[in-house]
């Protein structure tokens, strides 16, 4: 069996951003594993009406593929999933990327010092194992009593049928986050009336943005370094919004000011306005961007339930408020299971499975290896996420990491990288340390950033951009046990 260099799972930003990182770094012995049929992770998969990005397109892009010609300030999903698309062809990654191949399986050979993989195809083999699979993958449906009783069409925002037609249709939507503010603007002129329940109201900004001119899209693509300039004022400006995230006070208190105008402006319905405004700190939950949701919400065409779904009993939905509602189509906008990763029952390492060792949250040095899993990488996992500026700046750095890290396992007799798991306590506290007086801990709220196992922070990164780059390339291997002695070798392309 031939031993691959690296095996990346998923071809969403994160497993394209490593491909293309690893093949600027001379390293074209990759394969990309990609479980559908299409390339696009998050953006293939949500295709709900008004679905769309919250970062600014210049800057939820790829730096070594910049793309001037984006319509939208904020782009749509599928102007986002096109622009994956182009990213996938313009790296020429070929027979390296291997669609309708998911992983079945992974498990470490420790007298061979590689990754035995499992997929519905060949086994392969791999000297690195890079999991790219993204931490919105696998939708949340809650336990709600009867659920499976209801008598008309019932599915999640991810993954969203276009068979059913809402038109005219009572439609009752579950969930209040980032996917409902955009979707049920969407529906309020095409349903006969939407029902929406509410668990937390959410903080929602002013989006503003729209159109970009077509001159502005020529301009910058005939000015390369307009382009990188634009990109470089949204980094900063998302920079400078940590602050309010994080619960500096004086940024905090200016950042809820302006959600409450926002509201204020919006619904002139006193009772509305009371329901929709939250009791806990502004960050505590991800801060929504929406210019259409209040007004969609304060129209005749929506009702607005300040309570969670409680029960289904047929087309009867009940309110933990025990108002009732009649529905024919269910939509459950109710997020994603983000703290317990799906492929981590898949992966085995030295002793014992991902999953295992994450049984108490996630944990990493780096947020990127973990100890007992030698020479595997795990990108957008373990306090990799951001709550103020664009993700996709946090998978570069780690596929920066990756690179640099692989230059370490080549230098190495063994060709072994294990973490110590002294380092990865270490990185744990620390990470614990500076969450400890965040909104993301203190706040009054329940979050997707938080697992309820530990009451840890495990999916955001508690610092900026720029403190996770610093923090990356200030290590120095010594995360790393010292080599070992290898008990068989196998060479890069070789046969076992």
């Amino acid at each position: 069996m031939r031993v691959i260099d690296v095996v990346i799972v998923g071809a969403g930003f994160a497993g394209l951003a490593m491909a293309g990182a690893l093949r600027r770094a001379g390293r074209d012995d990759i394969v990309v594993l990609e479980r559908a049929d299409d390339v696009g992770g998050t953006w293939r998969d949500n295709t709900y009406p008004g679905v769309a990005c919250d970062v600014p397109a210049h800057l939820y892009s790829l730096a070594a593929h910049p793309n001037p010609h984006w319509s939208r300030t904020f782009a749509s999903g599928r102007e986002i999933q096109a622009y994956l698309r182009d990213v996938a062809a313009r790296e020429g990654l070929g027979d390296r990327l291997r669609l309708r191949t998911p992983l079945l399986g992974a498990e470490w050979d420790a007298t061979g010092a590689i990754w035995r993989i499992d997929t519905d195809a060949e086994p392969l083999a791999a000297r690195s194992l890079v999991l790219a699979c993204g931490r919105l993958t696998e939708p949340h449906v809650p336990g709600i009593p009867g659920l499976e009783s209801f008598d008309g069409p019932i599915f999640h925002t991810a993954r969203w049928d276009h068979d059913v037609d809402l038109t005219g249709k009572r439609v009752a939507v579950v969930g209040t986050g980032a996917s409902a503010v955009q979707l049920v603007p969407e529906l309020a002129p095409r349903a006969g009336h939407v029902t929406l329940f509410q668990r937390t109201p959410a903080w929602i900004v002013p989006r503003g943005g729209g159109d970009i001119d077509p001159a502005a899209r020529d301009h910058l693509a005939a000015h390369p370094g307009a382009l990188a300039r634009l990109r470089a004022d949204l980094y900063a400006e998302g920079e400078l919004r940590f602050a309010s995230r994080s619960g500096d006070p004086t940024a905090s208190d200016a950042a809820r000011a302006v959600a409450l105008a926002h509201l204020h402006a919006q619904v002139a319905d006193p009772a509305l306005r009371a329901a929709l405004t939250p009791d806990y700190a502004f960050g505590c939950k991800r801060v929504l961007l929406s210019d259409a949701f209040y007004p969609a919400v304060g129209s005749d065409a929506v009702a607005l339930e300040p309570t969670a779904l409680s029960a289904v009993d047929g087309s009867t939905l009940t309110a933990a408020s025990g108002a009732r509602y009649a529905a024919d189509v269910l939509v459950l906008a109710t997020g994603f299971a983000s703290t317990q990763q799906p492929y981590a029952d898949l992966v085995r390492g030295e002793d014992g499975t991902l999953a295992a060792h994450w049984s108490e949250g996630m944990t990493s040095f780096g947020s990127t290896v973990v100890a007992g899993f030698p020479n595997l990488f795990v990108l957008n996992g373990p306090n990799a996420s951001l709550g103020h500026n664009s993700a996709v700046l946090m998978a570069e750095e780690q596929a920066a990491y990756v690179v640099g890290a692989l230059a370490e396992r080549d230098r190495r007799p063994d060709s072994v990288l294990r973490v110590r798991a002294e380092a990865e306590r270490a990185y744990t506290d620390e990470i614990a340390a500076a969450a400890a007086s965040t909104p993301w801990l203190t706040g009054g709220c329940r979050n997707w950033y938080v697992d309820d196992r530990s009451g840890r922070l495990t999916l955001l990164w508690p610092g900026t951009v720029r403190a996770f780059h610093e923090r990356l390339v200030g290590t120095d291997g010594s995360e790393f046990e010292p080599a070992h002695t290898p008990v068989r070798g196998c060479e890069v392309g070789g046969e076992r």
